[in-house]
């Protein structure tokens, strides 16, 4: 049977489970990495690299924010059948990536360790932690085209092109990441750094890879003569693309500065609550990554529904992700809930610090099932253009719930007390989108874009 001819949850779920197992490897890439810090370089290393990790998500939100803008564009223009349009967005925005991370590598490069002192990083990894945000962030520019080609990838609904890439990311961060922290093989032992220069090296083998993967099946991504041409930044396309990604982008900011705020509560606690923090996150990422792909399947869907004029199939397209959220997150959380010590000894050898991150991951993990339903609403929303009140309702979980719940519990109730916050946080966010969908956003007429 033909796939567009399948029932909607069923073309849901082959678009979902490679996009799902796309998640997965990409934070299993960033997992293989932090395991081996973990077991060759001890808890301080960890700890530094651990810091690492929202100034990342500070620098690439913006980059987030194009991905998302661009993947929605694209998503009404392929159900439209309008190819060179896919081309036209394609071309401004690998252009527009490819500038921003040249800003950022020249920023992280120059001022890494005043970035992480900024933080309140520890006074013992201070060091260690700038050397290695140093080499990763160097590392910006390909790594941020592979972020806004995999997502503009999905507009066309491919899942399968980003999975294998990632499977290749991951072969090489498993056969080089150890041979550059330790110097096997003969190379120089880089230690802490070998593991930023490792990703480096996986996401530009990985970008080859992609550019003859793409053409060989001839995709309407592949770099052609037209893609080429189009390799400029047209202004009207660049307005759309930020109307549409720059709420999403300020998302990400706040987000990422509450993330800032959040790693500096942690290290009033001390080097083993930081490193039971990042431990928690790793396995936190898991969970979570999956509950996003829903969000991101939701998103494309109905964009695709809007640029073809099938405006009842939205609304279809938003129950089928609510019911593939219960059924997928709510297995991984149950699973993450019964394997937590062992998870957390992936990261972490201390007993003291595996038992923390296993009370912080007790009391959050749950959370995670109602953040992919929050995620869901805002996400259909988004890709009808309607940006800025899910915007706001996403900042106001985060501004009005969660810092000051992490202030306030962390004073009362210690480092669990921040996970708390976090709980409080992303049941907010459901309340606040579903009330907006439910309340306003169905009773709008809708109107494609492109």
């Amino acid at each position: 049977m033909p796939m567009s001819t399948r029932p909607l949850w069923q073309r849901f779920s082959f678009f979902l489970l490679p996009l799902m197992l796309s998640n997965i490897l990409q934070s299993l890439s960033g997992t293989i990495n932090n395991v081996y810090i973990g077991q060759m370089l001890g808890n301080d290393a960890f700890a530094a690299a651990a810091m690492f990790f929202p100034i990342l998500i500070f620098l690439i939100s913006f980059i987030i924010g194009l991905a998302s803008g661009s993947a929605i564009l694209i998503g009404q223009a392929w159900g439209a059948k309008n190819i060179d349009k896919v081309k036209q967005i394609t071309g401004t925005s690998m252009l527009v990536g490819l500038l921003m991370g040249l800003v950022v590598a020249l920023v992280g490069g120059l001022f890494p360790h005043q970035i992480v002192s900024l933080l309140g990083a520890p006074p013992e990894i201070v060091q260690a932690a700038g050397d290695y945000a140093r080499v990763a962030l160097i590392g910006a520019p390909p790594f941020f085209i592979f972020l806004l080609l995999t997502s503009m990838l999905r507009g066309v609904g491919d899942t399968l092109s980003p999975l294998l890439g990632l499977v290749i990311s991951i072969l090489v961060s498993l056969a080089i990441t150890p041979a550059l922290i330790q110097g096997w093989f003969g190379l120089p032992a880089f230690g802490l750094e070998g593991a930023a220069l490792a990703n480096i090296i996986g996401s530009i083998l990985v970008l080859v890879f992609l550019g003859f993967f793409l053409k060989s099946r001839g995709s309407a991504m592949a770099i052609d003569a037209a893609l080429i041409g189009h390799l400029r930044i047209d202004l009207g396309i660049l307005r759309l693309v930020v109307k549409l990604g720059f709420p999403a982008g300020v998302s990400m900011v706040v987000s990422s500065i509450s993330a800032i705020v959040i790693v500096f509560i942690v290290n009033r606690f001390g080097p083993d609550a930081t490193a039971a923090f990042g431990a928690a996150n790793q396995v936190m990422s898991y969970v979570q990554f999956p509950a996003m792909s829903v969000g991101i399947a939701a998103s494309i869907f109905a964009a695709q529904a809007i640029g073809a004029r099938r405006m009842g199939d939205v609304e279809r397209v938003t129950f089928t992700a609510l019911i593939m959220n219960t059924i997928v997150t709510g297995a991984l959380v149950l699973i993450a809930y019964l394997f937590s010590e062992s998870l957390v000894r992936l990261f972490i050898t201390d007993p003291s610090v595996v038992s923390l991150a296993e009370t912080l991951l007790h009391i959050v993990l749950w959370s995670n099932l109602v953040f992919g339903y929050g995620s869901i609403f805002s996400a259909v929303m988004r890709a009808s253009g309607d940006v800025w009140v899910p915007m706001a309702l996403s900042l106001a979980a985060i501004i009005l719930v969660e810092i000051p719940a992490a202030l306030i519990l962390s004073q009362l109730f210690g480092l669990p007390g921040i996970w708390v916050g976090y709980c409080m946080s992303f049941s907010a966010l459901m309340l606040f989108q579903a009330a907006y969908y439910f309340g306003f956003w169905r009773k709008k007429e809708i109107v494609a874009l492109v």
